[in-house]
């Protein structure tokens, strides 16, 4: 998983993490519908925004409107079954995530990086990369995306770094990511059947394309400082005070193109979109907010005890039990057996689940757990409240978005 947008199953709350992990898990059986089970090592954060924005302008017929399925186990849900997105929006981020992914290792064979320096390797890595590019053009064709503009974008990045001079704008680097992002972006307009939504996510998506790059150089500028390699930042001599100025003014952008856009249910687009870019650029500059406090400010656990949410409890009761201790016990869970539990949790810890995962649930009774690492900022939350993300989308004083 990759992407600067990484939003905290915590500050999501309930129904938006569902939302986010049926998008997520989405995109991954998508990339293995369209290119089998390696290329879901595809999946990306960033790239779900694709198929969250589709379904946000979508029209809802009922219940059974196709936007979701219920996939089986897999190892990355602790072997659960789980509500999936599925459909058009889906397949555009594969599409989308799919081309790049086929770039971004073609870029890695070319400059010889790490294990992909060695012939053998890297000639498997292109037959690898290769069938995703020709997969993404594929699916992105049957959605009357044209990938060329993607591909096209990725060629021109390398003449877009060769012509910058010390002194030049860092926006001549970040063009060719701007052009795809904001091409992808408005796609998911003529998907969802509302065309006037087009011009306005286009400005959002590049914005978006500005920022993912941005915080890229930003994030690898130590590193490449120590091994000599080439920087935008570096190469323009840009300062980082300079740098954060632009990464606030796209976040802002951002915003106030969100506000022209005509969502039908646009929650989750815009904690993504306007609260967790902010995030993410506090987060690259240092200057994010502290640790989580498992819960989004002002919300009380789900089913809480009258007396909980007055503050009452019994000495040495933890204020997040949700459920009356004096009450019955809950039902027994059914039991994995031994080999089971153990290919469970073989699985949850080779995925980070189990120290980064809050809760997950446990691979032998089915409870639920807390993360390893749930008492630290890892997480990077700064749970503020904001009930304008309940709603329509729209932004208020209250997260000031309009600040």
């Amino acid at each position: 998983m990759f992407g600067i947008i990484r939003p905290c199953s915590h500050r999501l709350g309930g129904h938006l993490k569902t939302e986010w992990m049926a998008h997520l898990c989405g995109l991954c059986l998508a990339l293995r519908g369209a290119k089998g089970q390696f290329s879901r090592v595809a999946t990306n954060y960033d790239g779900l925004i694709v198929s969250v924005l589709v379904d946000a302008q979508s029209r809802r017929t009922g219940a059974a409107d196709g936007r979701r399925r219920t996939a089986g186990p897999c190892p990355l849900r602790g072997m659960r079954s789980a509500p999936v997105a599925q459909g058009e929006g889906a397949r555009l981020a594969a599409s989308v995530s799919l081309v790049l992914a086929s770039a971004k290792v073609q870029d890695h064979v070319v400059d010889g990086d790490g294990v992909l320096g060695r012939r053998p390797v890297a000639a498997v890595a292109r037959r690898i990369a290769s069938g995703w590019a020709q997969a993404g053009a594929r699916t992105g064709a049957e959605l009357g995306f044209d990938t060329a503009v993607l591909v096209d974008a990725v060629e021109r990045q390398q003449d877009a770094e060769l012509a910058v001079v010390r002194g030049g704008s860092l926006l001549t680097v970040t063009e060719p990511t701007e052009t795809a992002t904001a091409a992808a972006f408005a796609h998911t307009a003529v998907l969802a059947g509302r065309p006037a939504n087009a011009e306005p996510l286009a400005e959002a998506g590049r914005l978006f394309g500005r920022l993912a790059h941005l915080l890229d150089a930003v994030e690898d500028l130590a590193a490449d400082e120590e091994a000599g390699l080439w920087n935008p930042l570096t190469a323009t001599g840009t300062d980082l005070a300079e740098a954060r100025r632009l990464c606030d003014d796209a976040v802002h952008g951002v915003r106030l193109a969100l506000r022209e856009v005509d969502f039908v249910d646009g929650g989750l687009a815009h904690v993504l979109l306007a609260h967790e870019l902010q995030r993410s650029v506090r987060r690259v500059f240092g200057s994010g907010a502290g640790g989580c406090a498992h819960a989004p400010s002002g919300e009380e656990p789900q089913d809480a005890l009258p007396s909980q949410a007055s503050g009452e409890r019994p000495p040495g009761q933890s204020p997040w039990i949700t459920r009356d201790p004096t009450g019955p016990p809950p039902p027994p869970q059914r039991r994995r057996g031994l080999l089971a539990g153990c290919a469970v949790w073989s699985g949850l810890c080779c995925t980070g689940q189990i120290c980064c995962r809050d809760p997950y649930h446990d691979p032998w009774t089915g409870e639920s757990r807390e993360g390893w690492c749930h008492k630290c900022d890892c997480c990077d939350c700064g749970c503020e409240g904001c009930s304008c993300c309940e709603g329509d989308g729209c932004c208020c004083d209250c997260c000031d978005c309009g600040a």
